[in-house]
């Protein structure tokens, strides 16, 4: 890697028939899994319960979250050497998903998306989850 700064985001894998639920911010082009950057000292799960409680209206279940996996990728956007490292945990939720704030639109996505539409660090996170057989 380089001395450039590392990214640190959470996101939210929430899988359902066989889909991963994605999110596409307001102006953005690109598919996003949900989450995001953590703000000051929060641990990795309150950034994901605030993350997803903004982005999407829902609560996450504390007692459900489960680690799934840290990926690095160069950031989608950014200067050449800028890398995000992407920790992943499924949960469950409650509520009703709904896009809210900075988010135009979800939609669930196979492995079969066009990778184009994806960040690098979200290409290799699909990949995962369907090498693990989590999605189609």
């Amino acid at each position: 890697m380089s001395d450039k700064p590392l990214i640190d985001k959470i996101a939210w894998i929430y899988i359902k028939d066989r889909n991963v639920l994605a999110t596409r911010s307001r102006g953005k082009d690109a598919w996003y899994l949900p989450g995001g950057k953590r703000e000051a000292c929060e641990t990795d799960y309150e950034t994901l319960i605030r993350e997803i409680r903004e982005e999407l209206g829902v609560d996450i279940s504390q007692e459900t979250i489960k680690y799934l996996g840290t990926f690095q990728a160069q950031a989608h956007g950014k200067p050449e050497g800028v890398f995000v490292q992407m920790t992943c945990y499924t949960a469950e939720y409650v509520g009703t998903l709904v896009p809210s704030q900075e988010i135009e639109e979800m939609d669930w996505h196979d492995s079969q998306v066009d990778q184009s539409l994806l960040s690098p660090v979200d290409r290799i996170i699909y990949a995962y989850l369907k090498k693990e057989n989590l999605i189609d």
